[in-house]
């Protein structure tokens, strides 16, 4: 197996991600094959990383997946040189209760692998205090090795200076050093904004933090400190929910969690890709049509008017599954209302109305327990996902499709629904549960 790290941080916000895409793309233009992750349910950052590598961002989820799971995903990557994974939110941030073998936290990944962790200091306001912030995380948890510090946003050599002889009385070694610069600042990623695909400032963003990667952080002691890879695992097979799976695909239809496709096609499925923006309709020879998340608000017009898909969906549903999860989900409703108040028809195969007009932020992982069969999975089983929308629900009348419950055993109204052969999730479904 290659050899790992793991970018973390003590908080959101500190540079993490411009760290990882300037790393991935330094070292691909080395030669090297890197293979990024992504620690957690995030969906938008795995883009940045396929671009910056040039191969597949896998995310890693301790809270949703079994260490069998994370390590057979792992071993996927058993052609690259490196892996670099980046964490979510703060090391040891995660849920209070504990998934399948963790509570998302990166630290429970850097634990399960074996991956040194390097951490992004944002040090802005302080001087020799942030040693006392990386020496509390280094001693936080002895399964958890912080191999060193890359220090963000140093104002001056001077402050350099003062933050290296922090880190030296500590004993924490420093990595890189980056100064402030905006130019490469990534713009806003998270739900609805910027997309990598949908970012044409990407080949510039990526070779500026690449450049500034290299002339700020010793890339060749980052290679050094990678450590070989403590767990092993079978390689991710995904029961499908059908032998030919019409799969929506295009810019209001862009998210399906990459290792669920790739475990589809392991498993022998075909996926036919079709675009509802263009008016097309799911595939007559599909066993069954699979709508995934994505930003249907804002095409909620030209989803109007794309009468072909609507009428080709409508009459699919008559005789086979069709699936949607969150925004596939609102496009399978009766109604979406955009933010300005526009009412627009949807397909109907559900009777669920969402509206933009009043935003209100739904998020956190789930636990959902079938109350109906829906395609790929079994009344009565159990399902681990991650739900993160805007959109607030006006009328949701048709059965509930699960009971759910947040990661703390909490009720979640948002239960999903089913008519006929139609069901959807407002969650983005990561693994049917083990335990």
């Amino acid at each position: 197996m290659p050899r790992g790290l793991i970018i973390s941080a003590p908080a959101s916000g500190t540079g993490k991600t411009t760290l990882t895409l300037g790393l991935l793309a330094a070292l691909r233009a080395r030669g090297l094959t890197v293979q990024p992750f992504k620690s957690g349910p995030d969906y938008i950052d795995p883009g940045f990383h396929s671009a910056a590598a040039g191969r597949a961002s896998v995310n890693l989820d301790t809270w949703a997946m079994g260490a069998e799971m994370i390590g057979g995903l792992i071993g996927c990557a058993a052609d690259a040189e490196l892996i670099v994974a980046e964490g979510s939110m703060g090391l040891f941030d995660g849920v209070a209760i504990d998934g399948e073998c963790g509570n998302g936290a990166s630290a429970h990944l850097a634990a399960l692998t074996g991956w040194p962790v390097v951490l992004v200091l944002d040090t802005s306001g302080q001087a020799q205090s942030a040693a006392a912030v990386a020496k509390g995380f280094a001693l936080m948890r002895p399964d958890v090795r912080i191999a060193g510090v890359v220090l963000n946003r140093v104002a001056s050599p001077r402050h350099e200076a003062m933050l290296r002889a922090g880190m030296s009385e500590v004993g924490i070694e420093v990595l890189g050093t980056l100064p402030r610069q905006k130019e490469i600042e990534m713009p806003s990623r998270h739900l609805g904004l910027v997309q990598a695909g949908e970012q044409a400032e990407m080949p510039r963003i990526l070779d500026t933090a690449a450049r500034f990667v290299a002339e700020n952080v010793n890339l060749d002691r980052m290679l050094e400190i990678a450590a070989e890879t403590t767990m092993t695992g079978h390689t991710a097979s995904i029961a499908p929910p059908g032998q030919r799976i019409a799969l929506a695909r295009d810019g209001a239809f862009s998210f399906v969690y990459p290792h669920q496709l790739d475990g589809w096609r392991r498993a022998g499925a075909e996926i036919l890709p079709f675009s509802p923006l263009n008016d097309e309709a799911p595939d007559e020879s599909a066993d069954i049509c699979w709508l995934p998340g994505g930003y249907p608000e804002l095409h909620a017009g030209q989803l109007a008017a794309a009468t072909h898909f609507r009428a080709g969906l409508r009459s699919f549903a008559e005789t086979r599954p069709v699936h949607g999860e969150c925004g596939g989900y609102m496009a399978m409703g009766s109604a979406l209302v955009d933010k300005e108040g526009t009412h627009h028809e949807m397909a109907g195969l559900l009777g669920l109305v969402t509206s933009y007009e009043k935003r209100k932020m739904h998020l956190g992982y789930r636990l959902a327990t079938l109350q109906a069969a829906m395609p790929g999975h079994a009344a009565g089983a159990r399902l681990r996902g991650h739900e993160f929308h805007y959109s607030t629900i006006l009328d949701q009348p048709d059965a509930p499709l699960a009971e759910v419950v947040d990661a703390g055993g909490a009720a979640v109204p948002e239960t999903g629904s089913r008519r006929g052969h139609a069901t959807g999730t407002f969650f983005h479904l990561i693994a049917e549960a083990t335990r």
